[in-house]
């Protein structure tokens, strides 16, 4: 008998694994169909998309944006701001939800997908960054998949599958190194925003990519695998992999090292979570053995990029303080991509934020405690970058 069509709901429909989802679907017209779509800003492909896939349910966080949807598309039902967004990811018509939303936007719409028993397809690190125990409790009291689409996180969800967890010693995350690889701080002073928007390896939204360039993505990647394989941090390391062919490693009990190897494109390790748990011989192009001349591996140069260390401090510190990094790093990635803070700027901010975030006091770490200090953390980080420029 044949398996039913997996429905599917993608928050941040028009950004980067929003539109490779849409692909994959596309791709696979008996094995998934869309169900809902959200969007943001991006109105113009949003229109494309809604005429293209159909979906049942839309959600638009920008409300004159969600106006204009429902004026064009009057028999589609579309529900509106953060609260229609939260609504929509909690319907249980679909199977399953891309969390692809950008930055902590993701947290509340991925929570109410999980509490409504809708497995997660989980491109938005930011919701284990802020949140990971809140969030992992949930998932295990509700029997909820979280199935992660990162490359490197779904290289480790797949290499796991292979091993008895007591048999793992260490997770071995891979990073490209960003466009600043081998460079010094000094060198870093007069980066602009074009500089560090040129990935050397993948294409990928402006936020991401400029986390990439100061490694605060890969600090990022480090607790989301804390929580998402419940591993410790001093068996989490992070290499720096150029080729970006391997994607993350495992090392066993014995030494023995075990490597996931896939081209960088981004429909796989989606095709992956969302066929889960079956595996699709897809017709994706694959790399050849053959033609990989190299793989080269480095030690991370903590001192040119101190934002990996903020990460690692941050998750062993645990209560709020991922949260904040998160806050803070968020606000001063969108001021160097307005001009208005300097590269080195970024980390500056973010570690002054964290430097008094450690004189409060500690309270128990609830979904409004995480909250408020997001909150705070954000008015911090714009206030030090306001008073900076002046």
């Amino acid at each position: 008998m044949a398996k039913p069509i997996k429905k599917i709901t993608i928050l941040g429909a028009t950004g980067y694994i929003g539109r490779n989802a849409l692909d994959v679907i596309t791709r696979y017209p008996r094995k998934f169909s869309v169900f809902g779509l959200s969007a943001n800003k991006n109105i113009s492909l949003f229109k494309q998309q809604i005429i293209q896939y159909s979906p049942k349910v839309v959600a638009v966080a920008d409300e004159k944006n969600a106006d204009e949807i429902a004026r064009l598309f009057p028999k589609l039902k579309v529900y509106k701001g953060e609260k229609g967004l939260v609504k929509m990811a909690s319907l249980t018509d679909a199977h399953m939800v891309v969390s692809a939303i950008v930055g902590a936007a993701g947290l509340m719409p991925t929570l109410a997908a999980i509490n409504a028993g809708r497995h997660i397809a989980l491109a938005n690190k930011e919701t284990l960054v802020i949140a990971g125990d809140l969030v992992m409790r949930r998932a295990k009291k509700n029997n909820i998949n979280i199935l992660p689409i990162d490359s490197e996180h779904n290289a480790l969800f797949q290499l796991l599958q292979l091993k008895q967890k007591r048999h793992i010693r260490k997770l071995i995350i891979t990073a490209s190194g960003g466009p600043f690889f081998g460079k010094s701080p000094s060198q870093l002073k007069k980066v602009t925003v074009k500089n560090a928007l040129a990935h050397p390896t993948w294409s990928m939204g402006n936020k991401i990519t400029i986390d990439s360039s100061t490694m605060m993505n890969k600090g990022f990647e480090v607790i989301e695998a804390h929580h998402l394989f419940d591993i410790s941090y001093d068996n989490i390391e992070v290499v720096v992999h150029p080729e970006s062919t391997v994607h993350s490693m495992i090392e066993s009990a014995n030494g023995d090292v075990f490597a996931q190897l896939g081209p960088a494109d981004m429909r796989f390790p989606i095709l992956s979570a969302l066929s889960y748990p079956e595996i699709i011989d897809n017709t994706l192009p694959r790399i050849k053995i053959s033609q990989i001349s190299q793989l080269t591996f480095y030690e991370p140069d903590y001192t040119t990029f101190p934002l990996l260390t903020m990460a690692y401090d941050a998750g062993r510190r645990g209560h709020c303080f991922p949260a904040v990094l998160n806050a803070a790093n968020e606000i001063a990635v969108n001021a160097f991509l307005e001009e208005r803070l300097s590269y080195l700027g970024i980390t500056q901010t973010v570690k002054s934020v964290m430097d008094k975030f450690k004189n409060h006091k500690k309270v128990r770490v609830t979904l409004d405690a995480i909250l408020t200090a997001d909150t705070w953390a954000r008015q911090t980080a714009e206030k030090l970058i306001t008073t900076k420029k002046k």
